[in-house]
């Protein structure tokens, strides 16, 4: 197994490790060091209820860990209840446990099976008992009232941002280190829920900011803001005091949060990662597990990215102690994968009431074992990115057209995935030429809230050669959600700014305008030209154009859709454009002034599809990495690893594809071409999830092959010489 060198930084929290290579370097840690960080790749978590002790069999937990070659164990250990024999005042001690160590018998009893250690702990709530010695450790509500527990009125909220878990739970992280040496421990709910008015808070906020507390979470406050930045810093003190605390125990170890309100701070504190994006709920797409994964490994890059997911029912109202069917644990699981995470289940009590989920993770988990090496992934091959802004979200909003302003990146998240374009995510706090260097195409969907020095690097990024698309108000706003007078982007993108946006736009359409003799209009038109126009998107951004621009799509005004007799167009057309292409060097332009992938969102119109993906692909202008044809929704996502490449192909194919469950899986066909990397031979290609081992054809730098079933989940792996 292929062993890497870190490279130790100094940061903000405890130092963090870089790969070989990567900057700010300064001295080289022993590899031996560092090495059971990137070793795990199948882990399991058992989170214990109180109970457990005496009631559950822990050597049949150890068998199914031996049998799916789990390699990394996360168990449950302390905070609400401890599951050792704790030496702690008021760690509260498992009722049910009497003379026994739950957790040390597990603990051992995983390490000689070889698998690495990481254990949990949840501060978020505290018994009576805690409340009778320290009342101020406890939350408090705008009201003035301690905060009962939400979901078991005989507990106490804790608060987040003081002595409880500055004082209390770095003793309990203390006495974990030094009775078990793991690998580090992970912190669930640490963070806190909703504004605290305890005295600590109160006070604390004051002395920093000169300011109350605000009475109301309302991102657009001023005072709200100031308590948001207010409580970030807090948490990164929280993880600075656990992770220097665990790691004078163990220089090796690490402090995990569950969550932090900054992915750029995650990525470059932390040495690994556990996203705890568990299952579906409500109307949450199947690839909501690959879009989280894309969005940390965007700030994470090549660290170990471990996806803890549920093997429960993760509805509004839980149900813990059932399961999910098989086929839905089995694409929330592909999805991670083949996205870059490895996988952890999480079984909810030791006491199993239902074991049916038991064989749908154990097949994976073998699979994925006895193709380990074409899970190592190197690098992402993909050429798309998609912003995303967390800066955005913090301070744009307020006016009606900006409601639902998620929906912008949903929608064209799932448009590149039905076109079956492999993509990544970037951070928009990480735009540099090196952030960008592997991306021929970026994709800015309704990034609102742009600083000038943001601005500035997309800018730079289209003069080195590189294409861009935009929608809605990308980058009418700075950093801080201020309104500018025109785009920070406008000269980039040819328009200015008439002051007003229009919507919702009832009954407006887009003229498709065709013309056989321009190759630019037939790519965008494409699929679209046996119709004179398709339906409009529901808002758009007033422009004027300030170049010259074609005109293959333009509007149709908005006119009655009621009374019947009166629902016809008062105008015809215009010549209002409703995309603005441009070729500006050797990079392409797009900007899309309606909210068109907020209104696919919401309405799923095929046209919507079609004309998102005929932008995108017009915008890349080059042979995408890997294509593919076939019936059904097939997710795809290209890596690189040591000695091969691989296609993750995860076929989304289902009447439930938007809500509820999986019922069974749909098996579809496909035809792959891959682009084999310049300088790179083909040795071999296998099918990994199904074990075979197809004819392939290699013909001008591609490599084509047949794949006769996509079940759930299917990797084409080429290997390279």
């Amino acid at each position: 197994m292929e062993r890497r060198a870190f490279i130790k930084t100094t940061g903000l929290i405890g130092g963090a490790y870089a790969l070989a290579g990567q900057a700010s370097m300064a001295s080289i840690i022993s590899p031996a060091e560092t090495f059971w960080l990137d070793g795990p790749m199948r882990w399991a978590q058992l989170a214990f209820v109180e109970r457990d002790p005496g009631h559950y069999d822990p050597d049949f937990w150890l068998s199914y860990f031996k049998r799916i070659h789990a390699d990394g164990a996360l168990l449950s250990a302390g905070g609400i209840v401890a599951f050792y024999p704790t030496k702690i005042p008021l760690h509260h001690r498992s009722d049910f446990m009497g003379n026994a160590n739950t957790l040390g018998y597990l603990v051992e009893g995983c390490k000689k099976q070889g698998m690495k250690i990481m254990l949990r702990t949840d501060p978020h709530a505290a018994r009576q008992e805690v409340y009778d010695a320290h009342p101020d450790w406890i939350a408090v509500t705008v009201d003035g009232q301690k905060r009962r527990h939400w979901a078991n009125p005989d507990l106490w909220v804790t608060c987040a941002l003081g002595p409880y878990n500055f004082e209390f739970m770095t003793q309990v992280n203390q006495e974990i280190m030094e009775r078990f040496q793991p690998e580090g421990i992970f912190s669930n709910r640490w963070a806190g829920h909703d504004i605290c008015y305890c005295e600590h808070c109160t006070t604390n906020f004051k002395t920093a900011s000169g300011l109350e507390l605000p009475k109301a979470i309302n991102k657009l406050d001023p005072t709200y803001r100031k308590w948001a930045d207010w409580r970030m810093k807090r948490l990164r003190e929280v993880w600075s005091v656990w992770d220097a605390g665990i790691r004078n125990q163990k220089p090796t170890a690490r402090f995990i949060p569950n969550g932090f309100p900054d992915k750029v701070m995650t990525g470059k504190e932390a040495d690994l990662f556990f996203a705890d994006q568990q299952a579906r709920r409500g109307l949450m797409a199947p690839w909501s597990n690959g879009k989280g994964a894309k969005e940390l490994r965007s700030t994470l890059g090549m660290k170990p990215l471990i996806g803890i997911f549920s093997v429960g029912i993760e509805e509004e109202f839980r149900w813990k102690d059932s399961v999910q069917s098989d086929a839905e644990i089995r694409i929330w699981v592909a999805e991670g994968t083949a996205n870059g995470m490895r996988p952890c289940f999480v079984k909810f009590g030791g006491d199993i009431y239902d074991k049916r989920w038991m064989e749908a993770v154990a097949k994976a988990y073998e699979v994925y074992h006895r193709n380990e090496k074409y899970l190592r992934n190197t690098a992402s091959m993909a050429r798309v990115g998609v912003v995303y802004s967390e800066q955005t979200d913090r301070n744009y909003g307020g006016k009606p057209w900006q409601q639902k302003s998620s929906d912008h990146l949903d929608g064209m998240y799932h448009a590149l995935v039905e076109s079956r374009t492999p993509f990544d995510m970037v951070n928009d706090r990480l735009l540099s030429a090196t952030d960008l260097k592997r991306f021929k195409l970026l994709i800015l969907p309704n990034i609102a809230a742009l600083s000038d020095s943001q601005c500035a690097q997309l800018q730079a990024f289209v003069d080195a050669g590189g294409s861009l698309v935009a929608t809605f108000e990308t980058s009418l706003y700075d950093e801080d959600g201020k309104q500018r007078p025109n785009f920070g982007l406008a000269s980039l993108l040819g328009v200015a700014y008439n002051q007003k946006v229009e919507g919702p736009m009832r009954n407006s359409y887009l003229q498709l305008r065709p013309d056989a003799t321009n190759s630019q209009t037939r790519q965008i038109l494409k699929g679209l030209d046996d119709t004179p126009r398709i339906i409009n998107a529901i808002y758009k951004v007033d422009v004027t154009p300030t170049a010259a621009f074609p005109s293959p799509i333009t509007l149709i005004p908005t006119y009655p859709d009621l009374p019947m007799e009166d629902v016809y167009p008062r105008v015809a057309e215009t010549d209002t454009r409703e995309i603005y292409l441009r070729q500006v060097g050797k990079g392409r332009v797009a900007y899309i002034p309606g909210d068109l992938d907020r209104s696919f969102w919401q309405l799923l119109n095929v046209d919507h599809g079609q004309l998102l993906s005929n932008v995108v692909q017009w915008a890349l202008d080059e042979q995408p990495i890997a294509a593919v044809t076939g019936p059904g929704v097939l997710d795809v996502n290209v890596w690189r690893q040591a000695n091969s490449m691989t296609v993750h192909l995860v076929n989304l194919t289902n009447p439930m594809m938007m809500k509820g469950p999986f019922r069974e899986l749909i098996p579809v066909d496909a035809q792959v071409s891959v682009q084999v990397p310049a300088g790179a031979k083909v040795t071999a290609v296998k099918l990994l999830m199904s074990d075979q081992k197809p004819k392939f054809e290699s013909k001008n730098g591609q490599v084509f092959v047949s794949v006769p079933k996509v079940l759930d989940h299917e990797i084409v792996a080429l290997d390279l010489a």
